[in-house]
């Protein structure tokens, strides 16, 4: 049955390509202009500098300056302090490859990466500043707000979701780190390696950005008619998701929350990522689905309460 069905699907796919190859080529070139011009130069040069810090020794020195903290705040080890700030820092999907590559190199516990990811991998502050509050609502009195609710929904959340993972410890201990991961001298081949690692993952980031502006394009003018569909389309990618809520929606008292759920979720594509940076690393993806779905409807009912309060 599921051969049936994804056969199907890929089938009628090829075919609503063939019928419309404007709107895919449309579809490719904006995917492929999100990618090149924003998500590459604001994502690969943090992916090149985490994996330079893992293999060089960087991690231990964000251990010992901000371990402690992390570990106070959300009952992380040291080393689990590098997935909160470029988790919270850097955006879709460095959370995520941060705590698989942490969880490969024997840095953290499986149990421990498997708690980071449920609420570490989110929506830059940049991205927020700029796209959502400057750009898509061009209210700077909505930056504070915007900022709080998408960072502090997270964080208060990770209080609940650790009972899960910690197994009645207080905190994650440390680990012991696998043969053959230690930190090493830098070198060019390092340097090789990294970069290899990280282009690989930005290209697949992509790849899935146009592949889902695709699927956009072709359902857009279907979606016109259909007014299921027509809701469903935002949650395929966050970037173009936010500016049709904006754009279908003029009351700020529902687009505004909405924006919140879709930016606190990421949008199946950001979910298509996670999976594909955290998949050899042992991390269940179904939980973080419903982790991010629940951080999704917190975000969207602090948007209703702050515009009625305030």
């Amino acid at each position: 049955m599921k051969q049936i069905i994804s056969g199907s699907l890929a089938v009628f796919l090829f075919l609503a390509m063939l019928v419309s190859p404007k709107a895919v080529f449309n579809g490719a070139e904006s995917g492929l202009l999100l990618w090149f011009q924003i998500v590459f130069p604001t994502l690969f040069p943090f992916m090149l500098v985490s994996s330079l810090m893992l293999a060089g020794g960087g991690l231990d020195i964000i251990a010992r300056l901000f371990g402690k903290l992390s570990s106070l705040l959300f009952a992380t080890s040291p080393n689990g302090a590098f997935a909160v700030i470029a988790g919270f820092l850097c955006g879709y999907p460095m959370g995520a490859k941060t705590s698989a590559d942490l969880v490969r190199s024997g840095r953290i516990s499986r149990d421990e990466g498997a708690y980071l990811l449920s609420f570490c991998n989110n929506t830059s502050p940049i991205f927020i500043i700029n796209f959502i509050v400057w750009k898509t609502f061009d209210r700077e009195e909505l930056m504070l707000p915007t900022l709080l609710i998408l960072i502090l929904v997270p964080a208060l959340l990770s209080q609940i979701f650790r009972r899960f993972y910690l197994r009645g410890r207080k905190h994650f201990p440390s680990v012991s780190e696998k043969s053959g991961n230690s930190a090493k001298a830098f070198d060019f081949s390092m340097l090789d390696s990294c970069l290899t690692d990280s282009f690989e993952s930005i290209v697949k980031v992509g790849l899935y950005i146009i592949f889902f502006s695709i699927l956009i394009s072709l359902l857009k003018e279907p979606a016109d008619g259909h007014p299921l569909l027509a809701s469903v389309l935002p949650l395929l990618e966050i970037t173009n998701g936010i500016l049709m809520i904006h754009g279908s929606i003029p009351d700020l008292s529902v687009s505004y929350p909405l924006v919140l759920g879709l930016t606190s979720f990421g949008g199946i594509c950001a979910a298509a990522q996670t999976e594909c940076m955290v998949r050899d690393a042992g991390l269940p993806f179904l939980p973080y689905i419903a982790q991010k779905l629940t951080a999704a409807a917190a975000a969207s009912l602090l948007g209703v309460i702050y515009l009625r309060v305030f």
